[in-house]
């Protein structure tokens, strides 16, 4: 058994990629574009608090070019009952490249997270892939994972975790997963607040449910043991708490925000558990500087408890490797022998 907890960051790394079917570009256009500086102070304070991150990111944003982007495509597309939800009917209206078009080419970015050897690239599918959407397969999703693998190799970062887009997670596709080389993923809390559903099927009672849970405990701390558990064919490194961004009209609820957080990580160090906290870049594009701030107070919680307990940063792959590793020590020793000597 692990007995320092764990802490991980995963960020959905998207752009317009991953809200391309929910806004316009004119809706969404300032946290798009903040996103660059967003990122650039989420890099530094990372950096400054030892904390390993793990982006994962849309496959679309590793190119330089729109030719570049055309010439790796899937080598099938999804069959989205709902056509606004695949992003390939928009290649046409894209720009050429990074510098023409902020919103759908991210390399630059992926660069700069790059230079820090601790930032962990791994996938958020090739097209931002919804696995429960009426129409798509197995096949397809197959294809999409292939193909967003292959860009992130090609990238020199050979991508080890998945984390599904909308958080829809499909459990028969988990063996794909493992068949190309995929050893971890980011499932939901347990709560049915938290139960993965098609985007549309989202009932307007469990959106309310879990933005009240940002605020007051009512689902518990959703920490864990680091462990391989259930039935799954890989790791599942399950969220703990999306990172709400900072929301003016909700001012006078930051407080209690960010004291749900804080008691939860506590929790975490404390009894050795995993406390996974995860966001979009895009959410912190805008309203940068209150955001920067409340993340500050939570990563200097995290330095606190790890000098106190040693709570440890990790990324996806690291958290991995460590529960794949109990697991064969917990094997291993229900398996063996015993000596006379422990009779």
């Amino acid at each position: 058994m692990r007995k320092h907890g764990t802490f991980i960051i995963s960020l959905d790394f998207e752009l317009n990629w991953g809200v391309h079917d929910v806004f316009t570009l004119e809706q969404y256009e300032e946290n798009l574009l903040g996103t660059r500086e967003a990122i650039d102070k989420m890099l530094g304070l990372f950096d400054d608090f030892g904390i390993r991150a793990t982006w994962a990111t849309v496959g679309m944003l590793f190119f330089q070019n729109k030719e570049e982007l055309l010439k790796n495509l899937p080598s099938t597309l999804p069959s989205y009952k709902n056509l606004e939800f695949s992003p390939y009917g928009k290649l046409e209206n894209i720009g050429e490249n990074e510098e023409q078009d902020p919103f759908h080419y991210g390399q630059s970015l992926l660069k700069k997270i790059s230079r820090y050897e601790e930032q962990e690239i791994s996938t958020h599918t090739f097209s931002h892939y919804y696995c429960l959407e009426e129409g798509q397969t197995a096949n397809e999703f197959e294809a999409d994972l292939v193909a967003a693998l292959k860009v992130s190799a090609e990238f020199d970062r050979q991508a080890m975790s998945i984390v599904f887009p909308r958080n829809q997670l499909n459990k028969a596709y988990l063996p794909i997963c493992q068949k190309h080389g995929i050893e971890s993923f980011r499932g939901n809390e347990k709560s049915w607040i938290y139960k993965e559903s098609k985007f549309h099927k989202e009932s307007p009672l469990k959106r309310l449910l879990r933005l009240v849970d940002c605020y007051v405990n009512i689902t518990g701390h959703n920490t864990y043991r680091l462990k391989k558990v259930g039935k799954e064919p890989i790791i599942n490194l399950a969220s703990s708490r999306f990172l709400r961004p900072y929301e003016p009209k909700l001012k006078s609820f930051e407080k209690l925000r960010l004291r749900r957080i804080k008691k939860s990580l506590i929790h975490a160090a404390q009894n050795g558990e995993v406390y996974h906290l995860w966001w979009h870049p895009h959410n912190f594009g805008k309203d940068i500087k209150e955001n920067m701030l409340f993340l500050t107070e939570i990563l200097e919680l995290v330095a606190s408890l790890n000098k106190q307990y040693g709570f440890e940063s990790l990324t996806m792959s690291e958290a991995t490797k460590i529960a794949l590793q109990l697991n064969e020590k917990k094997t291993y020793e229900k398996i063996r022998p015993q000596s006379h000597y422990e009779m």
